[in-house]
């Protein structure tokens, strides 16, 4: 828990300066700033109007997804129709079902909007605003009633998923529980009224002119809209998420680009190696190598990778503090749709046994080739649907 904290600290401070937490607590919005490339997709701010409207604490609600906030009555469509625009990195705004700390819902009109590095035009973050909708024209006083039963008799059931992203469907024996949650959603308001909808577009332009200003002090501009074709290689926000979920330590290479860098990098190879993401980002997985690395194994994974064959192989590498350690690595190829070779995926696990027994610890690792596995399966079926939407 303690290393993910300092991630999302350092998410938020390579791009903001120091000031910027305290200007965007002064901001009136309920809003939350979400960052794709950490596991889980978590919130790393949250202002103090949105603290104060939910009834939750910055400790409780930072390092946490969106799901938090869903429960029962939230509408499925909705939540997927948001998930749809984070894949696409584009704006979007849904009116849905919301809950407090206390388990009361109420009704918001929640508008997400990428954040873009200006000058590689990569997805850094996600704004989300979240406005109150003034549902008392639009509700009954006895649906009002059976909304307050609702929320006393059931006990809400948070969706553990990513960030504005899945909401699985809730059931229960009880009727009453099931009567409650359809007389809520027949009260669904379809449209946020024009002032709503305007405060929405307001509050956007007021934490992007926040943002906007605290990274230009940190020389990592950001922007509302992608002003420059992305780098190649940059990984959509969809296929981060997507890799967020593995717990096990990979990274992922691509052969296309000069000295084949790495362009993906677990939470656990970061608390494996001591390095941070950006200094891992861009370089060949060489810098873990040292004085003491066996040349032949290194000439190894360099064939296997010029003849696009899996290896195994057990190599002695360097984390950021100088020490050592005996890594058991897998490395494989991985296709996109067409069968290409899109990426290379490196798993490494630590071998803790610092003995000559080769044979045994070259054996294949159940874990690693069940990493390969879902790799592979989120580039093929990524590189599917961009092929589908071309179409």
């Amino acid at each position: 828990m303690e290393s993910n904290s300092i991630t999302i600290k350092q998410s938020f401070e390579e791009f903001y300066s120091h000031h910027a937490r305290e200007s965007l607590d002064e901001l009136s919005e309920n809003f939350t700033i979400t960052d794709p490339s950490i596991s889980g997709h978590p919130i790393i701010f949250a202002s103090h109007a949105f603290l104060k409207m939910t009834g939750f604490t910055r400790d409780e609600v930072v390092g946490r997804s969106g799901s938090i906030f869903q429960g029962p009555a939230t509408c499925r469509r909705s939540v997927l129709e948001i998930r749809e625009a984070v894949r696409e990195e584009r704006e979007t705004n849904v009116v849905l079902v919301n809950y407090r700390k206390n388990g009361t819902p109420f009704w918001i009109l929640l508008n997400v909007s990428p954040v873009f590095c200006k000058l590689r035009g990569s997805v850094v973050h996600f704004v989300a605003v979240q406005v109150p909708l003034d549902t008392r024209s639009r509700v009954s006083s006895s649906s009002s009633v059976q909304v307050h039963d609702f929320v006393f008799r059931c006990c809400r059931k948070e969706v553990c998923s990513d960030s504005l992203a899945e909401l699985g469907r809730v059931s229960s024996g009880n009727q009453v529980f099931e009567n409650d949650v359809t007389e809520l959603d027949s009260e669904e308001p379809r449209e946020a009224s024009d002032d709503e909808r305007r405060s929405a577009v307001a509050a956007m332009d007021n934490i992007f002119s926040v943002l906007t200003h605290y990274s230009e002090l940190t020389g990592r501009l950001v922007c509302r809209k992608r002003r420059s074709t992305p780098d190649v290689g940059l990984l959509s926000s969809s296929l981060i998420i997507s890799l967020g979920r593995i717990k096990q330590s990979f990274v992922l290479t691509n052969p296309h680009l000069p000295d084949m860098p790495i362009v993906y990098a677990s939470d656990a190879f970061m608390k494996l190696t001591g390095y941070a993401r950006h200094e891992v980002l861009g370089r060949n997985c060489r810098f873990l190598g040292g004085r003491n690395t066996d040349d032949s194994t290194l000439h190894l994974i360099t064939e296997s990778i010029k003849t696009e064959q899996p290896c195994t192989v057990r190599i002695l590498n360097y984390r950021k503090d100088k020490s050592s350690f005996w890594n058991l690595l897998h490395i494989s190829p991985v296709r996109d749709a067409s069968g290409k070779v899109a990426y290379f995926v490196g798993v490494q696990i630590e071998d803790e046994y610092k003995n000559e027994d080769y044979r045994r610890c070259l054996r294949p690792d159940m874990k690693q080739l069940s990493v390969v596995g879902v790799v592979k399966v989120a580039v093929r079926s990524l590189s599917m649907s961009a092929g589908s939407s071309k179409r």
